[in-house]
């Protein structure tokens, strides 16, 4: 038991009851700590769970980002957490969110975390005391905030909650309806209509191809260096960047002009911790949340860590990777280094993203093809296991599928046979 000085379990707060939050309880029990997760909903699930609501005023916050007909980009057999896998009885591998909702609500029974959730309970304000946490917590079902006081804090609190809609010259001159992705819930809100689709990234092409179904027309816009797929669409084409919005539609980076009824930005989402006060010393600038040392933990306070912000990663994977390396530190089994140190390496990753062409703060937090090595890294240094090597390859056959082969990818079925092998429609990939 990792224990203070005064004999009693270290404390553990855990804001959030989605992916990432459900891990980190789980791990930090399983480690002994006395952990207790809040959510400000009324059930686990966090991005997972399909709400109909829009918001009332421009205060309001909407916290489902789900669709109807949404199947997941990525197969089942690389969503599970390493301890616990979907259940080998759903034969797709391309899911619905409903079925991924039913997976972490089986998670949370199998390893009874139940009497550690507070479910209505948001976590209005964090604030570092001189050895401890204050954490106020609002009672949804009693109305009442009280602080809390723990050792440790695991932010969870997902990052598709405030939309990212660029400014776009007109915008104020168009008549038309403008909508972020964020609120898009079902295609025949666009039927017989012509619709703007900014942004090609998984969400702007899965909803490319539901809209297109309902709608007289849609035109793609986007910058990506190879044109996606789309010609089995037929009633979509493709445009550059917007130069400016008009009253009736935009004018294109090529000159080109098109005339639509609806505006649909599938443009991501900011990094958002309104519950966390300037002494945390956290900022967020240009979605780049510094200073954190491997991506998660807070340099300034290293008694709080960040779960679950990196993009184009394997997601279930890494929110358990990262917990169980925080945790080595907050456990005491690794020492933590100096705050010069992980200043120093922060900077260093800063130039070497610089050095490969990340220019933009925004993809700070993004990986790709660096998030094998950084698996490499956070095992290594915590001496915890690795993500095993066929869900690493699993996930290789799946890249950029959504942007080539939309039209078929998700019919694929996956087998894991080992952790270095896997079937591919019933045949042994290579």
């Amino acid at each position: 038991m990792n224990k203070n000085p005064m004999g009693q379990k270290r404390r553990v707060c855990v804001i959030g009851a989605g992916t990432a939050g459900l891990c980190a309880l789980k791990n930090s029990l399983e480690s002994g700590m006395d952990a207790v997760a809040y959510e400000r909903g009324t059930e686990i699930g966090g991005t997972w769970i399909f709400s109909e609501d829009m918001p009332e005023n421009d205060y309001d916050e909407v916290h489902s980002s789900m669709y109807d007909g949404l199947r997941t980009n990525l197969p089942k057999e690389v969503m599970g957490y390493p301890d616990y896998a979907y259940d080998n009885d759903i034969e797709d591998s391309f899911i619905t969110s409903h079925e991924v909702l039913n997976f972490l609500r089986s998670y949370a029974e199998h390893f009874k975390l139940g009497p550690h959730i507070k479910l209505q309970h948001e976590v209005i304000r964090v604030r570092p005391r001189l050895d401890d946490w204050e954490v106020y917590v609002w009672d949804h079902t009693t109305n009442t905030c009280d602080p809390v006081y723990y050792d440790f804090v695991y932010v969870c609190n997902g990052h598709y909650t405030e939309p990212d809609v660029p400014e776009v010259e007109g915008a104020d001159l168009y008549e038309g309806k403008l909508m972020h992705s964020h609120l898009y819930r079902r295609a025949d809100k666009f039927r017989d209509e012509n619709v703007l689709i900014i942004g090609a990234g998984p969400s702007g092409m899965d909803i490319t191809n539901h809209v297109r179904r309902e709608a007289k027309h849609v035109y793609l816009s986007h910058h990506l260096a190879t044109a996606p797929n789309t010609a089995f669409m037929g009633n979509v084409t493709q445009k550059p960047d917007v130069e400016r919005l008009t009253k009736n539609g935009a004018v294109f980076k090529d000159g080109s002009s098109e005339s639509f009824d609806h505006v649909l930005f599938c443009t991501g989402y900011k990094y958002t911790f309104p519950c966390l006060s300037t002494d945390v010393g956290i900022q967020v600038i240009d979605n780049f949340v510094q200073p954190l040392w491997k991506h998660c933990i807070n340099i300034n306070n290293p008694t709080m860590a960040f779960i679950g912000l990196l993009f184009n990663v394997i997601p279930t994977h890494i929110f358990d990777m990262q917990v169980r390396f925080t945790l080595a530190f907050f456990t005491g089994q690794r020492e933590m280094p100096p705050r010069e140190q992980m200043i120093a390496e922060l900077e260093k990753e800063i130039g070497q993203r610089w050095d490969c062409g990340f220019y933009n703060r925004k993809k700070a937090h993004q990986m790709g093809e660096r998030q094998f090595d950084y698996y490499n890294e956070l095992a290594r240094m915590a001496g915890i296991d690795n993500i095993k090597p066929v869900i690493l390859k699993l996930m290789k056959d799946c890249g950029k599928k959504y942007i080539f082969e939309l039209d078929t990818y998700r019919s694929n079925r996956y087998t894991i046979v080992d952790d270095e092998n896997f079937l591919k429609n019933g045949k042994m990939a290579n």
